[in-house]
């Protein structure tokens, strides 16, 4: 538990270095164009599609009259834009993952070695073609996972619970095997992430709990419409910071504990 608080406020602190806040605007801009285009050429078909499924579905149509009868005519309104979002937020998520994944956490983890840890040396455990590789396949188990516990959503604890378990285990995986991929020979990369794998997996859950946040301003984008566009770059910015925070404390936590392992076998 030390450890990982002593590589909290490291990351925390690593976060304001001026490198990072310029590493952070690079999938900022690719993934403002990716969301804002889609957005500028579907988001209004989406909405009517949602509109028209909510008119056929005997249950959301009970709902959307018992609104309208309540004078809730402004609630009703939003009601397909937010169901949007929330089928959405989970794929924006997953992308800014995969875009920090592979434009930023080896520089950040470059960072963090060249600072702390100079001496530490590099293995070369993993290759780039091996971590696609296992971003893919966590990023399709997590999306696997989501999807097929879409109907314990409906129960209120479980809503709260499940997300953040699902971000938090891909997150735990991406991270902790790219941090480790330059540094840590295979059988150390193993070792390490089955020592600390409930540390790991709270880490991931912490981050991924942070990454619900930017969902707050999605929301706000559909109750003040006029400000959307301003506000997903905002959203999506806050996924990344969100990430790139979560690769500089993996980085820290990891890398320390990949010298101490190495210093338990000298001795």
């Amino acid at each position: 538990m030390k450890k990982m608080m002593d590589s909290f406020w490291r990351a925390v602190a690593y976060c304001i270095h001026p490198k990072v806040i310029l590493l952070s605007l690079l999938p900022l801009i690719l993934m403002a164009v990716i969301v804002m285009g889609l957005g500028a050429l579907y988001w209004e078909l989406a909405v009517s599609q949602v509109r028209a499924w909510i008119d056929a579905s005997s249950v959301m149509g009970w709902a959307s009259t018992w609104l309208e009868r309540m004078g809730l005519l402004n609630l009703k309104a939003v009601i397909a834009p937010l169901i949007i979002i929330f089928a959405v937020t989970p794929l924006v998520m997953i992308m800014s993952l995969v875009a920090v994944s592979f434009m930023i956490t080896p520089a950040l983890v470059n960072l963090v070695a060249d600072r702390r840890f100079p001496h530490l040396v590099r293995k070369q455990g993993g290759t780039l073609l091996q971590s696609v590789g296992w971003t893919l396949l966590s990023v399709s188990l997590s999306l696997l996972v989501f999807v097929l516990t879409l109907p314990l959503w409906w129960l209120p604890f479980v809503a709260f619970l499940l997300p953040p378990l699902i971000w938090g285990w891909m997150t735990y995986r991406v991270m902790a095997y790219d941090v480790l991929s330059e540094h840590a020979t295979k059988i150390e990369r193993i070792e390490l992430m089955s020592k600390y794998r409930f540390q790991l997996l709270g880490m991931g859950v912490v981050t991924g709990m942070m990454g619900a946040a930017p969902s707050l301003i999605w929301a706000s984008g559909a109750l003040f419409a006029a400000a959307f566009v301003i506000l997903i770059p905002i959203a999506v910015w806050i996924y990344t910071l969100v990430f790139i925070f979560s690769s500089l404390w993996f980085a820290h936590m990891l890398m320390q504990a990949l010298e101490e392992l190495r210093q338990e076998i000298i001795l």
